[in-house]
């Protein structure tokens, strides 16, 4: 039975001044009339609000004319927070704070306060969310955050930075050779260095860390330039460098424990990405925090999906103002309302309810409060399979969509094991370097990273030396090239193994620097391994005609110092959402089989 049509007119229970009245008393309109009462109260003393300063004695009427100054000062950052919302008889009992509040801002506002009560609360909000979260603190640097991030001198923003003595010497013991953590290190000296060497530079009042271009960091750094004065309990080797750290941090927060001329109260705390050495930390009193400006995401959970569900009613409310047309064999449809604004470009949604035909789509175009909604291609049918692949889900029918799409330069796919996620990428791969003649040959790469001990040096060449890693690719090629084969016999399925092989390049990720892809297919497995800047690096490969595909499992990172959150697969997808050339999305389904999926849930 067909849903009934939404109601099109205002309920008759409240007038239609009353149902919109919310909608009239924005924050700037309450100010508005509120600067508007405030100018017209000496014309309206005599009012019967007299009643009010009746009630006390002359504290009962403090309260009322303190009502808005003390609005005021707290909109000004002042503390004094509840005469603002408090009303008038139970005020009378602090007469007191109330006349000093009256008489600082506005004396002549007594008449005008009752008015703007509805609006009282909402007028402090403004301030309170642009308000700084506090006094600014000093940040003690560990070396190993120095050596993950080269730049997060400049990523504290009005903090200051200071940087134990043991930090400079820790860092000069770890610049040599040709590794990231080395590559940091240099990095990190040739930063300090330009800070130092910047003009008008002091080293005892701090050096300032705009100097080099970065306005965003306003604070000034330090380094230790005297022996500090601290005693750590005996079971702590005075000798080792994380100790000293430690050393250092306690002495800076007795020296900054109370104002001093010239050095004011500030929070001493102590940034590392060592977890023992933050639990030595808190377990001495110390402040210690870890270096969060890594991370992309606080929770894996908030990752954008890629698809979204539209609600039970979305026909109802939507019948009078969708727009549709045909174009070829899509369908297209315009839609407005409050959906709009959490719609990305690229974006998949999908509209299931029983008894009714169910919709799938893509996001086409968002254009103010628009948004067009353009059907899929089936590949579940027969007659759509793609290198004799079929689509089994709904997921995989978006997925199978984004690769088959020459508009789409970037995709990401994430999802469990046995999400079909290497099979699809090289299905559609295949069918459009030697049927479509799309692209001239499949180029796949993968994080060399072992789930367990490492085996060692491996012989032969580089595609030699990758063909370990790459058991992945041998198990779908020979699961696409058996289904492909037909009746050909063997003779033709050794032809066709061959004529797939030659169109697939197995490369190592450690060769990529410096090279341009020209009308490529680039497969990047296991991609949850990387960090974000070897995403970049990868990602910036493509050249003209070059399409990219990164796969992963966010549940399955074996690289020690990644993750969910800072993995380089969760920096693509969250900085791509919305680029009209790249689309996500995430496999929630497995179908390799049913021990695979058990295991996956409970193991």
């Amino acid at each position: 039975m067909p849903l009934p049509p939404a109601p099109t007119k205002r309920a008759a229970l409240l007038s239609p001044d009353a149902i919109d009245a919310p909608a009239r008393s924005s924050h700037r309109g309450s100010r508005r009339a509120t600067d508007q009462r405030a100018d017209e109260a000496p014309a309206r003393t005599p009012q019967p609000l007299e009643l009010f300063d009746s009630i006390g004695a002359d504290g009962a009427g403090g309260a009322s004319a303190a009502t808005r100054p003390a609005r005021r000062t707290k909109a000004k950052g002042a503390p004094a927070a509840t005469p603002a919302t408090a009303p008038a008889p139970v005020s009378a009992p602090q007469p007191q704070a109330l006349i000093q509040v009256e008489t600082k801002v506005q004396p002549t506002a007594p008449a005008a306060a009752p008015a703007p009560v509805a609006s009282a609360p909402q007028t402090p909000a403004r301030p309170k969310r642009s308000k700084s979260a506090g006094p600014a603190k000093l940040f003690v640097l560990d070396t190993n955050v120095l050596l993950h991030d080269p730049m997060c001198l400049f990523r504290f923003e009005e903090h200051d930075i200071f940087l134990p003595m043991i930090v400079l010497e820790e860092l000069d013991g770890h610049k040599k050779g040709t590794t990231e953590v080395a590559r940091n290190g240099r990095q990190t000296s040739r930063t300090l260095d330009a800070l130092a060497a910047a003009q008008d530079a002091d080293i005892d009042k701090g050096l300032k860390l705009d100097t080099t271009g970065h306005r965003e960091a306003g604070g000034r750094l330090f380094f230790q330039t005297a022996p500090l004065d601290y005693s750590l309990p005996i079971s702590l080797p005075q000798g080792k460098a994380d100790n000293q750290i430690l050393g250092v941090v306690q002495a800076l927060r007795d020296e900054y424990a109370t104002d001093k001329p010239g050095k004011p109260k500030q929070e001493v705390v102590l940034v590392s990405k060592d977890i023992n050495m933050r639990v030595k930390a808190r377990a001495l009193g110390l402040a210690a925090d870890d270096y969060q400006n890594d991370k992309t995401l606080e929770d894996g959970d908030l990752l954008y999906a890629g698809s979204l569900a539209l609600p039970p009613d979305f026909w109802t409310r939507q019948s009078k103002t969708v727009e549709s047309w045909q174009s070829g064999s899509n369908t297209f449809y315009r839609i407005s309302g409050p959906l709009v604004p959490n719609l990305y470009i690229n974006q998949f949604v999908f509209f299931e309810a029983p008894g009714e035909p169910s919709m799938y789509a893509r996001v086409t175009e968002i254009r103010d409060k628009t948004a067009v909604l353009k059907t899929l291609k089936d590949y579940s049918s027969g007659k759509n399979a793609v290198w004799g692949v079929n689509t089994r889900n709904r997921e995989q029918n978006f997925a199978m969509n984004l690769l088959m799409d020459p508009e789409i330069d970037f995709v990401t796919l994430t999802g469990t094991a046995g999400t079909g996620k290497t099979l699809m990428a090289l299905a559609s791969g295949l069918t459009q370097v030697l049927d479509d003649r799309r692209y001239t040959e499949i180029i796949m790469t993968r994080a060399t990273v072992s789930v367990g001990e490492d085996i060692g040096f491996l012989p032969g060449t580089e595609e030699e030396k990758m063909g370990p890693w790459m058991g992945a690719l041998d198990d779908n090629l020979e699961f696409l090239a058996k289904g492909d084969g037909g009746g050909a016999g063997e003779w033709g399925r050794a032809a066709t193994n061959e004529l797939i092989r030659s169109r697939i390049k197995v490369k190592s990720m450690n060769f990529m620097r410096g090279r341009t892809f020209l009308n490529k297919y680039v497969i990047i497995d296991e991609a949850q391994n990387l960090t974000p800047k070897q995403m970049k690096t990868l990602i910036t490969r493509a050249g003209p005609g070059t399409k990219i595909i990164c796969m992963g499992n966010l549940a399955q990172i074996d690289t020690p110092y990644l993750t969910e959150g800072s993995s380089g697969l969760t920096f693509a997808v969250d900085k791509f959402k919305g680029w009209p050339h790249g689309g996500h999305i995430t496999l929630a389904r497995g179908e390799r089989s049913r021990l695979a999926d058990f295991a996956s849930d409970v193991l």
